[in-house]
């Protein structure tokens, strides 16, 4: 038998070891997955997200439409018809996007930036904006039959008129998108989780007295603040559909400020998302 020194049999099984595996760049480490593109991860994001809200967020969704549904019948004993009327129904619709986009997506995002769920969606080789618009978009599909249900029994409970309630096809997206953004921001700029939860509740605060109360009867700094709030421009926008002949102009405005606002809202939030990633 021919002696062979420990060393070279060390060496040779290194050598061999490390010719069997891929190279990348000369230094042996594997080459990574490309990253997905934007649309397709966006997708992949928004079908997780809504089978997984699926079975937590319905029971809230049906305790937001009561909400809404409960708000109407209590402002009938005190509003007979006209704007004032218009508004509430309009308010209390927007009411459900803002309950579920706003308040519970700020919940959401404040709960996994403080149980470390970001780590998660930070290894994946998704863009930030797929993250945030993929929740974001799962969210607000729920408020669909909510916002619906909502107009069409208030519609019924005032006698407004329902040929014009196709607009709400518009009005939920774009609504649901700035409040979505804007929940989204909250949650991931809160330094605490229950700061999160309670800018959420503040902000749905905001969007049940704003919103539904009729805007002749507030004061000037409120009707200020008012327009500030981006659901504002939803509940106009709906609230003048119910009129005989509306001035769709005016209710294009109000549509293209609840889009640039979500935009803007979205872009925030994806912001927030990578500053909050990498801490």
């Amino acid at each position: 038998m021919s002696a062979v020194s420990a060393e070279a049999v060390t060496a040779g099984a290194v050598r061999s070891g490390s010719d069997s595996r891929p190279r990348s760049g000369g230094d042996g480490a594997a080459p990574l997955a490309p990253r997905a593109k934007l649309l397709p991860a966006l997708a992949a994001v928004y079908r997780a997200q809504l089978s997984r809200a699926r079975v937590a967020r319905i029971p809230l969704l049906f305790v937001a439409t009561f909400q809404s549904v409960g708000i109407m019948i209590m402002m009938r004993g005190v509003v007979d018809g006209g704007d004032e009327a218009r508004a509430v129904v309009a308010g209390s619709s927007v009411l459900v996007v803002a309950f579920v986009a706003l308040n519970l997506l700020a919940q959401y995002f404040g709960q996994l930036r403080a149980s470390g769920g970001l780590d998660h969606y930070a290894t994946l080789p998704v863009p930030p904006a797929a993250v945030v618009l993929g929740a974001a978009a799962a969210y607000a599909s729920f408020t669909v039959p909510g916002t619906a249900v909502t107009a069409v029994v208030g519609s019924a409970l005032f006698g407004l008129p329902m040929a014009h309630l196709w607009v709400l096809a518009a009005v939920v997206p774009l609504s649901g998108a700035a409040l979505a953004g804007l929940g989204a921001a909250l949650g991931l700029l809160a330094p605490r989780q229950e700061l999160a939860t309670l800018c959420g509740q503040l902000g749905m605060s905001a969007a049940l007295l704003l919103g539904v109360l009729p805007a002749a009867h507030m004061p000037a700094p409120i009707a200020y603040a008012r327009d500030l709030l981006p659901s504002t421009y939803g509940v106009e926008a709906l609230a003048r559909s119910f009129d005989a002949r509306p001035d769709w102009a005016v209710v294009a405005a109000d549509l293209g400020v609840c889009a640039a606002v979500g935009v803007v809202s979205l872009a925030v939030a994806t912001w927030a998302y990578r500053r909050a990633a990498v801490r």
